[in-house]
């Protein structure tokens, strides 16, 4: 009996030890799934992308429409990446329902951000007034196929500004203006119409001052502009050019042909013959 029981005994044993051994590994699994969730959480936490509410284009808007509220639409954006300058609530784009309407200055895309400089102030048509910066004014100058760029000019680009006229009896040519704002070709200052144009009149955006130089200029010559690159910032500096600078005088050295003769006396008759000549 004893023997049996002491089998029994170590039996029961083995299995305690054998379940405790189960216990223990399945409790280390446990352990061991729960730090990789955890560590899938961390991580997960720290690439997670803070977003603020952008307000975009629903569909596509043109140049001189009202903004409307279905017009646009409110969309996640990252928030290390938003435009300046872009509205961020309904409510500041268009106010309350008693405030005046804003038009679009600039197309937009489906998806593209509402920039305060894309749209008109409450109430401002988007005509040429609108797109004027504070203290700067429109002025307008008579151009043709020649000095207006051949019809490449759009409203957006930026020109330099020669005047062609007379001083002290002499024609000159000079850059008075560089890299000035061009806002309309002839009615016609949307800067994103695509057309070309052979303008007959252009509109610069220029400060007081320029524009009362610009006034003497048309009075006493003509003015001719010149296209800027988009990127183009470079100042080019002082430029005059008269006549001499285009013309100059070359002096042409003539070398003549050597010829040699003798004389030879026939009675009264004195005739000069042609030889070669000897090389000294």
């Amino acid at each position: 009996m004893r023997i049996i029981f002491l089998l029994v005994l170590l039996i029961g044993i083995g299995m305690a030890g054998y379940a405790a051994f189960m216990v223990m590994q399945r409790f280390q699994n446990y352990q061991t799934d729960f730090a990789q969730l955890e560590n899938e959480l961390r991580a997960a936490r720290l690439g997670q992308v803070e977003t603020e509410t952008v307000i975009v284009a629903k569909s596509s808007l043109r140049f001189g429409a009202e903004l409307l509220r279905e017009d646009v639409t409110e969309l996640q954006w990252p928030r290390g990446q938003i435009p300046p300058n872009v509205f961020t609530s309904v409510e500041a784009l268009f106010g309350s329902e008693t405030t005046p309407s804003r038009y679009i200055l600039r197309i937009m895309e489906q998806g593209e951000p509402i920039l305060n400089t894309k749209v008109t102030e409450f109430g401002e048509d988007a005509g040429i007034s609108s797109r004027l910066a504070p203290g700067m004014r429109a002025f307008a100058i008579s151009v043709n196929v020649t000095s207006g760029v051949s019809g490449f000019l759009q409203p957006g680009d930026r020109v330099d500004v020669y005047w062609v006229g007379s001083t002290t009896g002499e024609t000159i040519t000079k850059l008075i203006l560089e890299g000035v704002d061009l806002i309309a070709i002839d009615q016609q200052d949307d800067a994103d119409f695509g057309g070309t144009v052979v303008a007959r009149t252009v509109t610069l955006q220029v400060s007081p001052l320029v524009v009362a130089k610009l006034v003497q200029a048309q009075a006493t010559g003509n003015l001719t502009l010149a296209l800027r690159g988009a990127e183009d910032v470079a100042a080019t500096g002082e430029i005059e050019i008269d006549q001499s600078a285009i013309i100059v005088n070359e002096i042409i050295e003539v070398i003549e042909d050597r010829i040699c003769t003798i004389r030879t006396r026939n009675g009264a008759n004195v005739v000069e013959v042609v030889i070669p000549c000897v090389e000294e």
